[in-house]
């Protein structure tokens, strides 16, 4: 199998319809964040995800961490995969396995260090997969992802090499990088928002660039 194709920041539906048809087999749907680009209402992420064509997965992407509000989160936009994109207690990855089996959880780790590796070890039973990004929840306002910036790879490279699920890549990737992304890492998917946006809009000509790159991968 290929490596799959998350298209995140998606802000409607005829964005969701370009990139389906061009190859996603995820697209994110960014909800309210501290900080970043993508966010769109509870009510439009809704509307886009009853409007995705199967088998395109459609993640949502919250910043909640309680276990109740992720559940309601999750509930109220009709999504069939949570991603969590800060750090949760495991009452929550608990939570949402016995109120919501169907739905897939996507625990995000933000990639400063080595510590990630530990952190990805802990989290990966709880999980169906992780996403690697760039973000910095430490900072003084949270950057949970969007960032545009790259990571260090071979810190992701030692995180798919530890665990048992699914990895995806995120920060800073495009169609000028993915191809060296995937060598390095070997993930199982590949994620992209800023990378095929011109002015904030999801580009035909850019995403077609990025899905050939990691064709070629």
């Amino acid at each position: 199998m290929g490596t799959r194709i998350k298209v995140c920041c998606i802000a409607s539906v005829a964005e969701a319809r370009l990139a389906a048809s061009l190859g996603a087999s995820a697209l994110g749907l960014v909800a309210a964040m501290p900080s970043g680009p993508g966010p769109i209402d509870d009510a439009l992420i809704a509307t886009i995800a009853t409007h995705v064509p199967p088998p395109v997965s459609r993640f949502l992407l919250t910043s909640r961490t309680a276990p109740s509000d992720v559940v309601a989160h999750v509930r109220a936009t009709h999504v069939d995969t949570v991603q969590l994109v800060d750090a949760v207690p495991e009452a929550t990855y608990a939570a949402l396995r016995e109120a919501l089996p169907h739905v897939r959880i996507v625990q995000v780790l933000h990639v400063e260090g080595e510590a990630q590796i530990a952190e990805a070890r802990r989290a990966a039973p709880h999980v169906h997969a992780l996403l690697l990004d760039s973000g910095r929840p430490s900072a003084k306002v949270k950057e949970l992802g969007g960032t545009g910036r790259v990571h260090d790879w071979s810190v992701s490279a030692e995180i798919v090499r530890a665990v048992d699920v699914p990895v995806f890549l995120a920060g800073g990737l495009r169609a000028d990088n993915v191809g060296e992304a995937i060598r390095a890492v070997r993930p199982y998917g590949v994620d992209i928002c800023s990378g095929v946006r011109t002015h904030g809009a999801l580009s035909e000509e850019k995403l077609r660039a990025f899905v050939d790159a990691v064709a070629r991968a």
